[in-house]
């Protein structure tokens, strides 16, 4: 606009046609870039959630819904932290380009996929312009999942011998629900069936079942370090534990020392981050309330000294065991007998010492 001005100002024809087209030039580059396409992104995730390290992989489908004109495109997708090239050829109006990439799994979390973002740049390269399109998606990466062979029934067993799996008993009442063909009619709660207008039926449990609780120490202080490989481990070994309980038919439960697992309990391991947290707290509440027969605490470096109070809830969990990670130079814990220390630098180690155990 200055040459144009100065052109037709003082005379300079050269001047004011060299002014002309480049605002000419400018004009076409703010049209072309403005036209936004219309483009349809859907995104799936295969599979959406995988064990750390596990292969993992996103397929992106454009479409251009136009009905006018193609679309030249340069796009990118975000993975986390990091941008994916799309390789978006010329799309026609109504076509539609699919794409696939792994997602990197080498760290437990949660990883966001998307948005798609597109860049336009008119054909001088004078204006460039981004958009997004789509949503996101997520691939949960979980904790390693370590094999372990043995797990602990705690102390109630059948006559047999062998764990009591059968899932109904009828020791303790636990709820009510719907009568289905099949039931028997002992079970029948006159009084709710009266209130609620259709029959409900007692659903009872058999306390004797054993019941493994994992207690994980996602305090800060348990794990000092910027990114505690000490907590990873700890994450893991839950995970495993908890893989092999499932395996057995064993009931498990999942407790948080900053707070209570809500969730698929993987997926809480996915999400668990380090926090503040009150272990004494949490202690009382475990002896107080006695929730299974098997206490298994996974902690770090920074819960060494907290070991002895956790031994304290022998009276309440006829086994106690504790999992020490991150800490290989320090001298071996001495339990008394109270509980069963395993001292390992990642899962993998945890879960042959585990193994390694006679005498749950």
């Amino acid at each position: 606009m200055g040459l144009l001005g100065v052109g037709f100002r003082f005379g300079y024809p050269d001047l004011a046609l060299l002014g002309a087209a480049a605002a000419i030039a400018v004009g076409c580059g703010v049209v072309f870039a403005v036209w936004r396409p219309r483009l349809g992104v859907e995104r799936v995730a295969e599979p959406d959630r995988v064990g750390r390290g596990e292969p993992a992989a996103m397929t992106l489908t454009v479409r251009n819904t136009s009905k006018v004109r193609a679309a030249n495109l340069v796009a990118t997708d975000r993975v986390g932290s990091a941008a994916v090239p799309v390789p978006l050829l010329r799309l026609r109006p109504g076509r539609d380009t699919t794409v696939g990439y792994p997602v990197p799994t080498s760290r437990r979390g949660v990883v966001q996929v998307g948005p798609l973002r597109v860049t336009r740049t008119d054909p001088l390269g004078l204006l460039t312009l981004s958009r997004t399109y789509g949503g996101t998606a997520e691939v949960w990466v979980h904790p390693r999942i370590h094999q372990l062979r043995a797990v602990p029934a705690g102390m109630s067993r059948s006559l047999d011998g062998r764990v009591d799996k059968v899932p109904q008993g009828t020791i303790t009442f636990d709820s009510l629900r719907e009568y289905v063909v099949g039931d028997e009619l002992k079970r029948v709660h006159w009084r709710s069936s009266a209130k609620v207008g259709e029959l409900m039926v007692r659903e009872q449990l058999d306390t004797s079942e054993p019941t493994i609780i994992v207690l994980l120490d996602d305090r800060a202080g348990a794990h000092p370090g910027r990114e505690p490989e000490s907590f990873e481990a700890a994450c893991e070994a839950a995970a495993s534990i908890i893989a092999a309980a499932v395996r057995e038919d064993l009931p498990i439960a999942l407790h948080l020392v900053s707070g209570h697992a809500k969730g698929p309990f993987l997926d809480v391991l996915t999400q668990a981050e380090l926090r503040e947290g009150d272990l004494t707290t949490t202690v009382r509440s475990l002896r107080q309330n006695r929730v299974g027969d098997t206490l298994v605490y996974l902690t770090g470096p920074g819960g060494r000294g907290d070991l002895s109070a956790v031994s304290g809830l022998k009276g309440a969990y006829p086994v106690v065991i504790a999992g020490l990670f991150g800490d290989p130079d320090a001298a071996p814990v001495s339990a008394g007998g109270a509980m069963i220390v395993i001292e390992a630098e990642d899962g993998e180690q945890f879960a042959g010492a585990w193994d390694g155990v006679r005498g749950w």
